[in-house]
């Protein structure tokens, strides 16, 4: 029998379309994270709902006996919107909430292909983590070159002076689901020596990020 592969990593935050988008590549790599999850016996963190890609890599990880926790705002609760989530639901009251409550609850996160939505999210874990708010690692499932340009536009933006080379090497990127986690695994956090004195508490008074030991009052 097979030693169970154990990982750093005890929850992933995984952002995601709530679309499945145009090609199968996209699903399938959306329940091959899940399945990689599954295997590395890490459990999920997510936007909540069973649709588009969304609902395939929560019930890939459901389906393989892991925890998976869906923080949802109560404005997407009615299940038109959403569908019925999978494992355990968190209700929040909106979209501040949600991204806090899904950063606090996770050991790093991961992009898989997705819109608006997915990019904000996105970014905003790479913001904190330029400013030291966090040292959990972001990366990207380049799933058939999808985000190219969005790597790309950061080359340029880099080039130009408006983030670092620091600030770039926080994001990592693979085409698998399996080489992302690897490298995620490997991943070492720097910091701007400027913005690493930032901490959590302090954008926990912004009511972004909640303080990181609930056990100590704020």
């Amino acid at each position: 029998m097979e030693e169970e592969i154990k990982s750093r990593f005890k929850r992933i935050c995984v952002f995601c379309g709530s679309s499945s988008g145009k090609k199968p590549s996209y699903q399938e790599a959306a329940i091959e994270l899940g399945k990689e999850l599954v295997e590395k016996s890490i459990d999920l963190v997510y936007g909540g709902g069973s649709v588009g890609l969304m609902g395939l890599v929560s019930q890939a990880v459901h389906d393989g006996g892991r925890h998976v926790l869906g923080v949802i705002p109560r404005t997407l609760m009615p299940r038109e919107i959403t569908g019925e989530t999978i494992g355990e639901v968190r209700t929040v009251s909106d979209m501040h909430q949600r991204k806090a409550e899904m950063a606090r609850q996770a050991d790093a996160f991961i992009a898989l292909p997705g819109g608006y939505g997915t990019l904000e999210e996105l970014l905003e874990v790479i913001t904190w983590a330029q400013l030291g708010i966090h040292r959990k690692p972001v990366g990207l499932l380049n799933v058939e070159g999808f985000y190219n340009s969005l790597l790309s536009f950061i080359d340029k933006a880099v080039d130009e002076g408006f983030v670092s080379p620091t600030a770039r090497r926080i994001i990592v990127s693979a085409p698998t689901a399996k080489q992302l986690v690897r490298e995620l695994e490997e991943y070492i956090p720097e910091h701007d020596e400027v913005t690493s004195k930032l901490i959590w508490e302090e954008v926990g008074r912004l009511n972004y990020v909640p303080d990181p030991d609930p056990g100590v009052p704020s």
